[in-house]
């Protein structure tokens, strides 16, 4: 048996535009400029503190106390909790490849930089037959992706070796994340960053279509 370890957004669901709206409409409320919602895919991938840190004005976490950062960014969480399913779909042929995966014997889960209790909302939502070992999101202790620990701490739950795991995901976090934990990186061309900065990243594997998965799986 094998592991795999899938990031979320852009790697099993197209979130873009539900994530940038949610960013926009808080920006929008306080007098910040907004964004068009396709450059949201360079600010997503570090957890909602990065995501909100990002789209505002240059210079301007600097210049917000503590207290305020800290309440925009409780409010673009809200924000997006309550919109989170507008848009957002799965990438075609990944729920397919999932029940392969688990057919074949593999333990499947997510982990992704969202908070945690989204994170399983939206695994939940669209993937309720998929036999996910385990989802989880950001959670409080926890050191985000790319450090190690999280990553780690659940192949230990699911009894498997990281030289015998992959993690799956579309940016250089998801590569850098599966370096850091010993486990083979899997690059998703169809996600927000695009296969150039998996290369860059020395993703041991970039793949172009869910289907070339469960083949790389076979080959493994």
């Amino acid at each position: 048996m094998r592991a795999f370890i899938f990031d979320l957004d852009g790697t099993l669901v197209d979130s873009l535009e539900d994530i940038g709206q949610a960013c926009n409409d808080v920006l929008a409320s306080h007098g910040y400029p907004v964004h068009p919602l396709p450059k949201y895919r360079f600010y997503v991938g570090r957890g909602f503190h990065k995501l909100v840190g990002d789209a505002l004005p240059e210079g301007e976490t600097a210049r917000l106390s503590s207290g305020d950062l800290a309440a925009l960014i409780a409010e673009a969480r809200a924000q997006y909790g309550k919109n989170m399913c507008v848009r957002t779909k799965p990438y075609e042929g990944i729920t397919e490849a999932l029940h392969t995966l688990a057919g074949q014997g593999h333990s499947l889960a997510v982990l992704s930089n969202k908070p945690d209790d989204l994170t399983v909302e939206l695994v939940r939502r669209y993937f309720p037959d998929v036999p996910f070992a385990l989802v989880r999101g950001g959670r409080e202790g926890v050191p985000l992706k790319p450090e190690a620990d999280a990553p780690l701490d659940m192949l230990r739950h699911m009894a498997v070796l990281p030289s015998a795991s992959f993690y799956v995901g579309d940016s250089n976090v998801d590569i850098f994340t599966a370096r850091n934990a010993g486990m083979t990186s899997i690059g998703v061309a169809w996600g927000f960053r695009g296969a150039e900065e998996l290369r860059a990243a020395q993703a041991d594997h970039v793949i172009e279509t869910p289907e070339a998965l469960t083949r790389l799986a076979m080959e493994a």
